[in-house]
């Protein structure tokens, strides 16, 4: 954490989003620490820094990229505001844009009967956004909807790994994780 924008997401983070006790994850496992990102990632600021931080992780890793999505509904925000922040800064002609979209758990009954939604297109090169990364299960499950729809997955972004293993997990599958912020980095800030 060097900028100014990553110290001020991550303080965020820990004061909207993480919390100290006993919790049941989504995953079933029991843990100390929950962080609920969706209470920084719907929130304005939050959105700006989500949206700052991410853009310029991604063109820091120098992965090509036409578009950002991942699993809903947790993803959601976060690609979004990697999309606006995009657009503000290809208006300023730093950069191309990148369009968002989501992925549905399951598939529409009605109308078209999509799993991904938004402007996302055969071919894309494509980072899978998550907010939170534990077992890396929703990172997987977008990814394998992705590839299946012709997405050309070239990396992943977490806004939050809790480094319980499924940063590793994704790894396995020979794709690269990049985290903006961990749980080591949220532990200190959070009240005991």
């Amino acid at each position: 954490m060097t900028d100014t924008n990553t110290t001020r997401l991550t303080t965020l983070l820990a004061s909207k989003s993480a919390k100290r006790g006993d919790f049941v994850l989504a995953s079933g496992r029991r843990s100390t620490l929950y962080v609920d990102c969706r209470l920084t990632a719907m929130h304005p600021e939050g959105q700006l820094l989500i949206g700052r931080v991410g853009l310029a992780a991604l063109r820091a890793k120098g992965w090509p990229l036409d578009s950002v999505g991942g699993l809903t509904l947790g993803a959601d925000p976060i690609a979004y505001a990697i999309a606006h922040a995009s657009a503000l800064a290809a208006e300023r002609g730093d950069g191309a844009m990148v369009r968002a979209f989501t992925v549905r758990k399951e598939a529409k009954q009605h109308g078209t009967g999509k799993l991904i939604e938004g402007p996302f297109e055969s071919g894309d090169r494509v980072v899978v956004v998550e907010d939170v990364i534990t077992t890396g299960g929703s990172a997987l499950k977008a990814i394998d909807a992705i590839r299946a729809a012709g997405g050309n997955i070239v990396g992943v972004l977490a806004l939050v790994d809790r480094q319980e293993g499924g940063r590793e997990a994704i790894e396995a599958t020979g794709l690269e994780v990049m985290s903006l912020v961990t749980a080591a980095d949220l532990l200190p800030l959070i009240p005991a």
